[in-house]
């Protein structure tokens, strides 16, 4: 059902999955819901990248990617993650996801409020543009786990930040926080608390204002490069968390997380 809205077709906000898609003109608004943290697991990112795929088919210029509840994404469920019978298949069917959502053919805001944390900063990482607000919090928190980064934020975390500042995240797990974030680039707008997904719809609105032909050959050139290393990053990214998870390591550092409490690893 639609209706005409100051000369644009504004379509009522239907259910995919476990997220919202409104197209509301050119500008398509994907919500996450899973209130207050929004983790993920591979039906959650199935369910965004249906809702893309089917925006973009239906007209959509831009899409906003955003979250309700208190926090943007707070990540994989760690029980998920690592603590079924075949981990290493349960997060490959997360990143076959990842993939489909790194494809989509046109440009992404990511509504940052509140945490984008491990798997949650990959997938605003995921977008072409973040905006962040006063308690907006990015952290790759993979190192606090005792396993490396996954969702292929080896690969565009440098892009955004550079290398250093992108090691240094990684590395130490420490978070770049509201204005911070902004000022490294890894945020592109920075909006009043609560305003966070306004001034990402304003961003769309930009963005899908612009002639579309011409942006979308524009961004497939930019992200050429980034797609055709995508499905290697995740595989050894994966490799590498396959190989950790076996570790006391990994399960000091995900018993001190679900614990609330610093981890205090041994390298082994």
């Amino acid at each position: 059902m639609s209706e005409r809205d100051g000369g644009e077709t504004r379509q009522e906000v239907r259910q995919v999955g476990r997220v919202t898609l409104e197209l509301d003109g050119h500008v398509a608004v994907v919500e996450l819901h899973d209130p207050p943290a929004n983790f993920f697991d591979r039906d959650l990112l199935t369910a965004v990248a249906d809702a893309g795929e089917r925006a973009t088919a239906e007209g959509a210029r831009a899409i906003v990617l955003c979250s309700e509840g208190r926090h943007f994404c707070a990540g994989a469920r760690l029980a998920d993650a690592t603590g079924g019978l075949d981990p290493r298949a349960s997060a490959a069917a997360v990143y076959e996801q990842a993939v489909r959502i790194f494809r989509f053919e046109i440009p992404v805001v990511a509504a940052v409020q509140g945490a984008a944390v491990g798997g949650g900063l990959g997938l605003a990482c995921a977008a072409d543009f973040r905006v962040a607000g006063p308690k907006s919090r990015f952290e790759a928190n993979f190192s606090r786990l005792g396993f490396p980064c996954g969702f292929a934020l080896s690969l565009t975390l440098p892009r955004i930040v550079g290398q250093t500042r992108a090691e240094l995240m990684l590395y130490t797990g420490r978070a770049l926080r509201g204005a911070e974030a902004y000022a490294a680039g890894l945020a592109d707008r920075f909006a009043e608390l609560g305003e966070e997904r306004a001034a990402a719809v304003a961003l769309a609105r930009e963005l899908a204002g612009a002639a579309p032909l011409a942006v979308r050959s524009m961004r497939a050139t930019m992200r050429a490069g980034l797609l055709d290393r995508l499905e290697a990053a995740l595989t050894r990214e994966l490799d590498e968390q396959e190989r950790l998870w076996r570790t006391e390591d990994a399960a000091t550092g995900i018993a001190a997380s679900l614990g609330r409490r610093d981890p205090v690893f041994r390298g082994r």
